[in-house]
Order: C-alpha cells, then structure tokens, then sequence
C-alpha cells in the first residue's frame, strides 16, 4: 500500500505547534489528543519535530522545566520525510532503520500528513492477512 492511500484512510490532519510554544503546552495538546508526537511548524514550513523522546531526553533529563522552554530549544531538527508514493514496507525499513517512531509525510514541500509506526504496522498486518485470504481462496478453490 501506498502512504497516499494510508493517509486517506487515517485522514490527513496534522497536529503542529509554532516553535514559540512552551512544551508544557505541546505535551497538554499531545495528552488531549493522545499522540506522542507534534510537527513544529511556522506557518505551513515544516522546522522539526517534538516527541515524547525529545522531552524525556531533553527536559527530565537534564533538569529543565517544561513551561519555561519552549519547543525550539528542544524539537528534533533533522527530520526524515516520505512522500505520498512511497510503500508502507518502505517506510517501515526507513523508521526501523532510522530508529524513529513518526515520519511527516510532504508532497511538493507541503505537509500531507503524519504517518507513526503504529499506523505503518496496522497497515502491513491488514496487507498479509488480505494476501493470506487471497491464498486460501486460491488454494482451495473458494473464489
């Protein structure tokens, strides 16, 4: 499957911040909205990423208070992209490789969306088990 088809199934709004936001702030929208990540965008450009990593590593971590810094002196700046062509398997491989949990999804330097691991995993999982019917069917003439 395609991250085009995956984001219309999921839907393609993106959950962002401005980077003078305060992480206490991100970390409540992140709660409310039970996600564990958040583009930092200044208008429609994409600047990072924060994650709940970014704050247990560079908040708790070292001692900061999340209501005095805000999310640019912590969001993770070099940030992997996909665009709506790429396979899910694809972008399985590039997060297993790149040991990242969230990859923004950007087409012609617009943010599409936001795909995590969970939704890549669900979509692969539905992939197999569709192909597995199909075998079956096959196999013992069922179609």
């Amino acid at each position: 499957m395609f991250i085009t088809a995956l984001l219309d199934e999921k839907g393609h709004d993106v959950l962002s911040v401005p980077p003078e936001c305060s992480v206490y702030e991100a970390l409540e929208i992140m709660e409310d909205k039970n996600v564990g990540a958040l583009l930092v965008m200044d208008g429609d450009k994409l600047l990072g990423l924060l994650s709940e990593r970014d704050y247990a590593r560079k908040i708790i971590l070292k001692g900061r208070s999340s209501r005095g810094t805000t999310v640019k002196e912590v969001m993770s700046t070099k940030i992997v992209c996909v665009g709506l062509h790429q396979k899910a398997e694809d972008c399985m491989a590039l997060m297993t490789n790149k040991r990242i949990r969230h990859l923004p999804v950007v087409e012609d330097g617009r943010v599409e969306g936001v795909i995590s691991i969970g939704d890549i995993v669900r979509c692969i999982i539905e992939e197999q088990g569709h192909t597995i019917e199909e075998m079956g069917q096959y196999m013992f003439g069922s179609y």
